[in-house]
């Protein structure tokens, strides 16, 4: 069943999502620290959503991907590159050669 996205005028789709304990739990967890500091809890699905949309503005593709783990470690590895531009004011290795690492 699609619905209207909260402050967007995009449909959301409905995703089934297989996850562990302890990756329920870590959502959950986030979820209950935003009610306690703000007085607004998010859901789970919310988190999930803001997941994808943080990665998009990584310019991520499954480019080169085999396994959910060697996208896991790109991910990071986007992540601190970018944490590491901002620190030395744009200076490092690029996106686009995290991704064709390995390839």
């Amino acid at each position: 069943m699609a619905h209207l996205n909260e402050g967007s005028n995009i449909y959301a789709h409905r995703v089934i999502a297989a996850l562990n304990r302890e990756q329920v739990d870590y959502l959950d967890k986030i979820g209950k620290d935003a009610l306690f500091s703000s007085g607004v809890k998010l859901s789970r699905a919310q988190i999930l959503a803001s997941m994808v949309n943080a990665l998009k503005r990584l310019n991520l593709t499954g480019k080169g991907i085999s396994t959910a783990h060697q996208f896991e470690q790109r991910i990071v590895d986007a992540m601190m590159n970018t944490a590491r531009l901002k620190k030395t004011g744009g200076q490092g290795t690029n996106v686009n050669s995290i991704q064709n690492k390995g390839n």
